[in-house]
């Protein structure tokens, strides 16, 4: 309970009662819902605005912009406050007394649900922001305000049911206008009464929006706060109270939305059904659901008919269903469109088991099933065409339109080369009626048929193309029927390619559960979403040898050649080297490719010796190519563009391979001071740093070329006298840690800067470090404890004990030791000496990676030690996305595996006139004869032809030869110029998690197979679906 009482306008202060539950009903018609707090009466007297004084003299340039980021505080946080009391007194109160009531009391208890404590919770911060604007030039603290007022429990909760209940909210207000014209008429004049205009509506989505809003805020003000301010670590608490607390309320809304989906489809279904029973027992859960526009082609490509689904991907199947909105008046829909609209009724169309669903995309059908013990039928269609017959006819699946013009195309081609025939027999020599012209033609219309062709196949990119099962034939034949939806652009496909895929990856043993959760009960439970474990396989390819793991690394590299559906099922795009050999014997490197959904090995190859470390060098940036390209160029410099690998061995050598793309070839080998082993390499722009055995970093600058100068004697700087067993690069300092110490370098000038115990035992040495937002976590050689430290005050701020996680899988195994960290999308990876992996949830921005959850551990592991755990990521190549509204000038682009005959076709040759810039932009094939400019008709040609003597004199220009250019028709045109809306492109980011370790152990008590199998080398791949 609050200790002292506040002055607040017009309300009271709530405290948390310690014995409520956070989980209120809002059923019943008492005025007031049981809220689990106790009251507090305040007076009724409104506190004194806050008002910054004069500004000092002598302020820099960041006081003065942190003084009006305050201002920005302080004045949104008041609009918020008014605007939480105008939704109470100008609609909450009056609706409450109105008699005869247009809204009742329980009505108004579901639309208002927790708005009163969010008032209390936000006049309360107000109150002390008052205080803290008042004393801001003597102390410019205001971080630790924002963690004390918003790490209550309360604040969560009250915030929680809003969240949770606003879609709620919002469908009761839509129903009341529709079938209370008085509520309408009551929602117009408070909205034409107030100053701003602003809707219920507009003022009741404020609550979702403020902790986003305080998180920009909050931002701005750390981004002008300079390193060494005593407000900083207030300033990334606060950043990660706020996120955290946003992110909570985002997952709460996001089960919450996915459940009130299932239940609205649940509603349609008879209560006697199958499906009703799997939908309602509770082990359902929506992955995705979207609007899809289902379309029904003819045998000839025609569109027959298409009509808006809604299509629910489940994790175990997928249901399809027509949408039914209640019809309503058209008036009344449009006074209240600024709403949420109701949620239609849905009629189940199909639903089937995940696992028969088969994507197939255009000219991968025969690879996709038995063609000849399936018959295939169009969903809707009433004739199918017999499997002979479509194997033979090459059926085109793009718009309607676009086939039209093809066959349109095909069929002048037909005539053109009979005329071509006919000019063959003349007799004369005419100038403009020859063969030369004549083949002119047609090979001008077998380009526009490419083209054509190309137009169908990019939008592709937007088809989704399903293969579900029928019921047999007479015949006992299995019947299989196709079901063509539209998607709404490029991502919505991928992502749907890319969720089924995930999806039936989920059903697998494996991964049923793959996680586990420790719950408050001390009970475990599976995830509600978690990493699906994707592969699993040896990581040599060599068995005769005993091969220990040392290192992996993820060289990124784009494949264009890779298919368009390929890139939403394959793993992140490019190259995984993994090291590795036997103590004191030799190494061995081995390269996957990753360009699909399972690796594959691509290259393997000796090394002297073990191989304990590898680093991944991206190549240069724009800035970095531009100076080299000003100095002269060399091959070392060519070199030094392309991305390297380098390695770092027992026996001392340092190894730089080109990617894999450029050959794999060694560039550069060199032995480390005094042959000490190589335990840990990073780069920084200027230096590739060596930890080695005894102590020492060695420093190796680069050459004029680019490439690490490994000949010239490196820089060395002794840390110690231990193994410097880990090095870590933070902005323009580098940690090299060395027994239980961490010393801390400047990356330019290589002089040490500051020295901290990271650990109070000596015996305990560092062995992992990983950054995150404003901290570092450290895993140590002993004891089963990860520590939290802050990057610039090197303060200690955290300590978890893993242990405390890996006993809900191995009861009774408290001596744990963490083997290796990584921190990806949100989630800290912990690998244990156990071979138990375990993810713990830690905040994205540039706060603090304070663990703030129970995490969750794995049911997937390795038999011994997890010995590495790397990232694979990639970003999809842009032309991926491009829908056919973004191809320019009418150059389709191939649309990968949608590529006609396998190739791309020529890029079309565009006039380079310079009045041609002026207009439309658009495919114009033409030729210039002087004797056939004044005709009429489309221009053809391929290529241009030699100037004529004297055509210069002519008073003409190339639109005088075309009345019918194509250009000129915005029916067939529109789509090839960009959008504005369209002109900003998504990025899509594939991501994947390696672990490697002795073997592969299920720790799931319900497992099948044996516990622990194979005792040899072993890669774990997870998959998490796409980032858009």
């Amino acid at each position: 309970m609050w200790k002292k009482r506040h002055p607040i306008e017009n309300g009271s202060i709530l405290a948390r009662s310690s014995s409520s539950s956070s989980s209120v009903s809002v059923s019943g018609d008492s005025e007031e819902e049981d809220t689990g707090f106790l009251e507090v009466t305040v007076t009724d007297m409104r506190h004194p605005p806050p008002e910054l004084g004069p500004m000092p003299e002598g302020l820099s340039p960041q006081q003065v912009v942190r003084r009006h980021i305050l201002g920005s505080i302080v004045q949104s946080e008041g609009s918020y406050v008014d605007s939480l009391r105008r939704i109470l007194q100008d609609y909450r109160n009056p609706l409450m007394e109105m008699e005869p009531k247009v809204l009742s009391a329980r009505k108004c208890q579901v639309v208002f649900f927790r708005l009163k404590e969010i008032l209390q919770c936000h006049s309360m911060f107000q109150i002390a922001l008052f205080s803290r604007v008042a004393e801001w030039d003597a102390t410019e603290k205001i971080g630790d305000l924002f963690v004390a007022s918003f790490s209550k429990s309360m604040v969560l909760d009250v915030y929680s049911d809003y969240v949770n209940n606003f879609t709620s909210a919002m469908s009761l207000i839509k129903k009341a206008c529709l079938t209370k014209p008085a509520f309408l008429e009551f929602l117009k004049k408070r909205q034409m009464s107030s100053p701003d205009r602003v809707t219920l509506y507009g003022l009741m989505v404020k609550p979702i929006q403020r902790f986003p809003q305080f998180i920009l805020l909050l931002q701005d003000m750390l981004k002008n706060t300079p390193k060494g301010h005593p407000e900083r670590l207030s300033l990334q608490l606060a950043l990660t109270e706020l996120e955290t607390l946003a992110e909570k309320l985002n997952e709460q809304k996001r089960v919450a939305d996915q459940v009130a989906e299932i239940q609205q489809l649940t509603k349609s279904i008879s209560d006697r059904s199958s499906l009703n029973k799997l939908l309602n027992s509770g082990q359902r859960q929506l992955l995705l659901c979207e609007t899809l526009t289902e379309t029904v082609y003819g045998d000839r490509g025609q569109l027959i008919k298409s009509k808006e689904r809604k299509v629910f991907l489940l994790n175990d199947m997928l249901v399809c269903a027509n949408i039914n909105f209640k019809p309503v008046n058209t008036r009344g829909q449009l006074e209240i469109s600024s709403l949420v609209p109701l949620g239609p009724k849905y009629v189940v169309k199909w639903n089937t088991a995940l696992p028969q669903v088969q994507v197939v995309e255009v000219g991968q059908e025969n690879s996709t099933y038995d063609k000849d013990n399936v018959v295939i039928q169009n969903a809707g269609a009433k004739k199918h065409v017999p499997t002979s017959q479509s194997s033979h006819n090459k059926v085109y699946l793009g718009p309607p339109r676009l086939f039209q013009e093809l066959q349109d195309l095909q069929k002048d081609l037909a005539v053109v080369e009979q005329i071509t025939q006919l000019i063959s027999t003349l007799h004369g020599t005419y100038q403009n009626l020859n063969m030369t012209v004549a083949q002119d033609w047609c090979l001008a219309l077998q380009r526009m048929m490419r083209v054509k062709e190309e137009e169908i196949h990019s939008a592709n990119k937007c088809r989704l193309r399903l293969l579900l099962p029928g019921k047999p034939d007479k015949s006992g034949r299995p019947i299989s029927f196709m079901v063509v939806f539209i998607t709404p652009n490029p991502v919505s496909k991928i992502s749907w390619v890319n969720r089924l895929h995930l999806a039936k990856l989920g059903l697998r043993d494996e991964n049923q559960p793959g996680w586990l959760c420790p719950d408050e009960d001390k009970k475990t439970k599976a995830p509600f979403w978690c990493p699906i474990l994707a592969c699993r396989m040896p990581a040599f390819s060599s068995k005769a040898l005993d091969l220990q793991l040392g290192a992996v690394v993820h060289n990124p590299v784009q494949s264009s050649l890779l298919g368009f559906s390929a890139v939403s099922t394959s793993l992140p795009q490019g190259y995984l080297w993994v090291g590795g050999g036997q103590e004191g014997a030799g190494g061995q490197v081995e390269i996957f490719s990753l360009n699909r959904s399972v690796p594959r090995t691509v290259k393997s190859f000796p090394v002297a010796s073990q191989v304990l470390c590898i680093e991944y060098i991206p190549e240069k940036s724009g800035e970095e190519q531009e100076k080299t390209e000003d100095s002269q160029a060399t091959a070392e410099q060519a070199s030094a563009l392309h991305p390297t690998i380098c390695l770092g061995l027992q026996d001392g050598s340092i190894m730089v391979y080109g990617s894999v793309d450029t050959g794999t070839q060694c560039l550069l080998t060199c032995k480390s001071p005094g042959r000490q082993p190589v335990l840990c390499l990073k780069h920084s722009p200027d230096y590739l740093f060596a930890g080695l055995q005894n102590g020492i970093v060695a420093a190796y600058a680069k050459n004029s070329g680019g490439l690490w100068d490994l000949e010239a004697k490196p820089t060395c700087l002794q840390v110690g006298t231990g193994p410097v067993r880990v090095l870590l690069t933070l902005d323009d300092t580098l940690w090299a840690s060395c027994a239980n110490q961490v010393t801390v370098l400047d990356a330019a000038s290589l002089k040490a800067q500051d020295t901290f115990e990271a650990h109070p035992d000596k015996e305990a040495s560092v062995t992992h470090m990983i950054k995150a937002g404003s901290g570092v976590w450290m895993a140590f050689s002993s004891g089963s404890s990860i520590r939290l430290f802050h990057t610039e005050t090197l303060e200690h701020l955290q300590e978890i004990n893993i242990a405390t996680r890996t006993t809900f899988v191995l009861p009774g195994q408290k001596n744990v030791r963490v083997t290796s960290l990584l921190i990806c999308q949100g989630l800290l990876w912990v690998g244990t000496d156990q071979g138990i992996i375990v993810l713990l949830p830690v905040p994205r921005l540039e706060g603090i990676p304070k663990i703030t959850g129970k995490g969750m551990v794995s049911l997937n592991g390795h038999c011994g030690p997890v010995e590495f755990l790397a990232m694979a990521a990639s970003t999809l190549a842009p032309d991926i996305l491009k829908s056919d509204k973004e191809e320019e000038g009418g150059e389709a682009v191939c649309g990968d595996e949608e590529k006609p005959e396998g190739r791309c076709p020529e890029p079309v040759t565009h006039d380079s006139h310079p009045g041609r810039e002026m207009r439309k932009k658009g495919i114009l094939l033409q030729y210039r004869l002087r004797s056939t400019s004044h005709l009429p008709g489309q221009l053809l040609s391929v290529r241009e032809a030699p100037a004529v003597a004297g055509a210069g004199a002519l008073e003409h220009t190339e639109e005088d030869g075309s009345i019918y250019e194509m250009a000129d028709d915005p029916d067939v045109w529109v789509r090839s110029r960009p959008c504005a809306r369209d002109t900003h492109r998504k990025e899509i980011s594939s991501l994947a998690i390696i672990s490697g370790g002795r073997g592969y152990r299920s720790f799931n008590a319900s497992s099948k197979g044996p516990a622990c199998s194979e005792t040899d080398s072993t890669l774990l791949i997870w998959q998490v679906p796409l980032t858009l």
